[in-house]
């Protein structure tokens, strides 16, 4: 406990000094309060599942899981790898895993007064999106919200120890980051899926890193089973194949750079 207040606390001051570039990456995920607007006008006008009201609320609850659970670790980890910069971690009596951990929890922490004023903004310019959430729903997405960010930190940094034998792990990221774009439900909750799509999204862990605390936050009605159980697997197939990685990376790396 003392190594994680020491690590939270050293990069929260490190990240506060960066308080301008905080807003732009948190101003850069608004993309679900674009698409807000779209469905809303496209709910108004046609037959979903969901009414113009449920789609602002739903858009509004996918901006701030998304604001919670971003996650950079791979570009770093790369970095790390190819200027050499991991030798001096691993002298630490700590996993790299943990200190880049700390680095993301801490920026939650120094992003949330500019997501707050954010989602004021929101509700200022979408009234119909105002609502009082239930308390067991919102406890229940914002658990959710937890799992699917370390679910999708487990994700990426198991892809970051590509690294150790590309040294160019980035490049396999963006190819599962469009797949997080449209089977996670930011572009769309998956009730507006066509059936078979909606059927093979859920068995992927995408759809519970987004769709599914949005969905609780949002007060909507979300079957909680199989999915939790598609998503402990996921966490931990994950879980195994980064400890596999680790140990036949570092008999790879070189520490070049350093």
């Amino acid at each position: 406990m003392r190594k994680a207040k020491t690590l939270l606390a050293v990069y929260l001051a490190y990240m506060l000094e960066y308080r301008a570039e905080l807003f732009l990456w948190a101003l850069a995920g608004a993309l679900p309060l674009i698409l807000l607007g779209v469905w809303t006008e496209a709910a108004r006008g046609g037959e979903f599942a969901l009414s113009p009201g449920e789609f602002a609320r739903y858009f509004l609850m996918v901006f701030l899981v998304r604001q919670a659970t971003v996650v950079w670790v791979v570009w770093e980890f790369e970095r790390d790898v190819v200027e050499g910069r991991l030798s001096f971690r691993l002298l630490r009596p700590l996993d790299p895993f943990f200190d880049h951990l700390a680095a993301h929890v801490a920026e939650r922490l120094a992003r949330l007064p500019f997501v707050v004023l954010l989602t004021l903004l929101f509700f200022w310019l979408f009234p119909e999106a105002r609502f009082v959430p239930e308390p067991g729903p919102f406890l229940l997405g914002f658990l959710f919200t937890l799992l699917a960010f370390l679910l999708r930190y487990l994700m990426q940094y198991t892809t970051a120890m590509l690294t150790f034998f590309t040294e160019r792990a980035v490049s396999v990221e963006e190819v599962f980051f469009l797949l997080y774009l449209f089977l996670s439900g930011t572009i769309a909750p998956l009730e507006v899926f066509p059936e078979p799509l909606r059927t093979l999204a859920l068995l992927t862990p995408f759809p519970y890193l987004v769709y599914l605390p949005a969905a609780l936050l949002a007060g909507q009605e979300v079957e909680l089973f199989p999915g939790v159980w598609v998503m402990l697997l996921w966490g931990a197939a994950f879980l195994l194949l980064w400890r596999l990685l680790w140990r036949l990376g570092l008999r790879h790396y070189s520490g070049q750079g350093a």
